[in-house]
């Protein structure tokens, strides 16, 4: 796409939050807002987000302001708390429109905003005997949320957004992972997301992408992944690039030639940097049979997806986006 250079500086959204942030405390997550605003544009980011400050978790939008979900007191192995489907689903009001305004107000650059796929939260929290008949009747009622939510979004000047679904790299294995009893199959899933990221009409520069998982798979199924990308019509597709894995360049090699890539190619996990010369072979594996023009690099995944768990030091995190910087201008020198 010609215009991808907008927002070749990427990141998923979710930043390490000031140690003490208090949710509950309006004024001062504004002000914190504000700091990591002036802190993207300070490390040439082609986005700006919120950080996820104003929530839990990288779902707590929809958690937050949709009815029909409940708590269930339970943490997982991610360290996310669980939450069933007690209803179908309900929007209260807008999810993320209202920081995506204070943004816009905020910096000129592009705002980006993360919403957690209908497919993964239907995947997640759909519990038979709760009153719904099925996670694709759950799937299909978030779908619509979500689609209202991004074209809110857009009208507010968001640029960009992300839907993340941690699950879909799973299913597009050779082994494709095992699916717990509330879990979507696979063309349930494509289904559900497809009807999320259709947008009839946007702006100029408008970009809806998808994050189908942090890290890929030891090996593809390259019909599978094809599908995945022929089904769901979104512009960006966000995948890991961080291990230098063959099937990494596959997820990549199956990608139409219309769609744009971001390629996570810092591992958000670890605090040792990555060696510079090693990206650049990697990335120009890609140019190999991928136009780098509709390219752009990021992170692998968020810095603190859960709000209480950040995954590096906020040094290491600045650290970490320092080097996505230079990567990209040593890919794409100083147009941006």
């Amino acid at each position: 796409m010609a215009d991808t250079f907008n927002y070749r500086i990427d990141h998923h959204g979710s930043l390490v939050r000031p140690a003490g942030l208090a949710r509950d405390d309006a004024d001062a997550v504004e002000a914190a807002v504000q700091d990591v605003v002036a802190y993207q544009r300070k490390l040439r980011s082609t986005v700006v987000t919120d950080g996820d400050f104003p929530r839990e978790d990288f779902r707590s939008a929809v958690f937050d302001a949709v009815s029909g979900f409940r708590r269930t007191g339970e943490t997982g192995a991610d360290g996310l708390s669980r939450w069933v489907a007690k209803a179908l689903p309900k929007a209260n009001g807008p999810l993320l429109a209202d920081w995506a305004g204070r943004l816009t107000d905020l910096t000129v650059i592009a705002p980006k905003a993360s919403l957690p796929s209908p497919a993964y939260l239907a995947a997640t929290t759909f519990q038979p005997g709760l009153g719904l008949s099925s996670a694709r009747e759950l799937g299909e009622a978030l779908a619509e949320i979500i689609q209202a939510e991004i074209a809110l979004l857009v009208s507010q000047g968001v640029r960009l957004i992300q839907l993340n679904n941690p699950l879909l790299l799973g299913r597009i294995a050779t082994d494709p992972a095992a699916t717990g009893p509330g879990a979507l199959s696979f063309e349930d899933a494509l289904a559900v997301e497809a009807s999320a990221v259709r947008l009839d009409e946007r702006p100029e520069g408008v970009r809806i992408g998808v994050c189908p998982g942090w890290s890929a798979p030891a090996a593809v199924d390259r019909s599978a992944v094809e599908r995945l990308y022929a089904e769901v019509p979104a512009d960006r597709w966000v995948l890991p690039f961080h291990q230098g894995s063959e099937a990494e360049l596959d997820l990549v090699r199956a990608l139409p030639e219309d769609r744009d890539v971001c390629l996570g190619v810092v591992d958000a996990t670890v605090a040792e940097l990555e060696d510079i010369d090693t990206v650049m072979a990697r990335i120009d594996a890609v140019g190999e049979f991928k136009d780098l023009e509709d390219a752009a690099v990021s992170p692998s995944r968020g810095f603190a997806d859960v709000a209480s768990g950040p995954l590096l030091s906020a040094e290491e995190q600045r650290r970490k986006l320092v080097l996505v910087e230079t990567i990209a201008r040593y890919c794409w020198g100083n147009e941006f």
